[in-house]
């Protein structure tokens, strides 16, 4: 039986979900949708962070007042705001009230983002959402490694517990500080040995020393890209792989 309707969401279709890694966006939509929510996606612009991180004060202000309008009717009507990228999501909680000081709709479109790792434990919780006890992931280990920025604002709590929710599941959050890319800036030739260095410093060694069929889950898009570079090992939106856990076992 389909759950009860929860109502209309917004996903916010970040740059990178939209333009170099699709899946952890599919999935959460899938998820969000099995869960009962009225998925509607927001891809018309980007939400201002790229710019900020390079200085782009002015730039970033603009964009922030365009997503603004787009969101506040729906944030102060209660529809929450989701998105898989966390340095994304989270300017539209976190720096927006800087960039619009005392902007009534930033306020609300702040107070109406929510990880969508928040929304699917409550779901678990309610019944709405049944991860099946045989399952692709049952028997697995899973090692989580937390976006800094996610970290700073609003913790990996919820992202653990989700992952600890998928029966049979053994799930280790990696104390692992920044994966070292942070952004662009791994990406920069004038960075990019010190970029390895911190990744080698926890991280690296860390996901080296697992074994293979061990999962490797990381919320953030460049610290799935530093992984890849620095180890060779693929790691997974932690979405991704609740969402396998959903699938029949093979």
């Amino acid at each position: 039986a389909a759950p009860a309707s929860q109502g209309e969401l917004i996903f916010l279709a970040d740059s990178f979900t939209t333009f170099t890694e699709p899946s952890p966006g599919r999935a959460a939509i899938e998820l969000l949708e099995l869960a009962g929510w009225q998925v509607r996606l927001e891809d018309a612009a980007c939400c201002g962070r790229a710019s900020l991180s390079k200085g782009l004060v002015d730039q970033a202000g603009r964009m922030a007042a365009g997503m603004v309008q787009r969101l506040a009717g729906e944030a102060l009507r209660g529809v929450p705001i989701v998105g898989v990228e966390p340095s994304c999501l989270l300017t539209l909680r976190d720096e927006y009230l800087a960039l619009l000081p005392g902007d009534q709709a930033a306020q609300a479109v702040a107070a109406a983002t929510r990880m969508p790792e928040e929304l699917l434990l409550a779901a678990i919780a309610d019944g709405r959402l049944v991860l099946p006890t045989r399952n692709p992931v049952s028997g697995k280990r899973i090692v989580f490694h937390g976006h800094c920025h996610q970290k700073a604002l609003v913790g990996t709590a919820a992202t653990t517990a989700l992952l600890r929710s998928i029966p049979g599941a053994e799930v280790t959050e990696l104390d692992a500080g920044c994966c070292g890319m942070a952004g662009s800036f791994g990406f920069e030739a004038e960075h990019y040995e010190l970029s390895m260095s911190i990744g080698e410093l926890r991280l690296f060694p860390a996901v080296r020393a697992e074994a293979h069929n061990t999962i490797i889950a990381a919320t953030g898009v460049s610290c799935r890209q530093q992984i890849a570079h620095g180890t060779g090992r693929a790691a997974q939106h932690p979405l991704e792989i609740v969402l396998q856990a959903l699938a029949a076992p093979g």
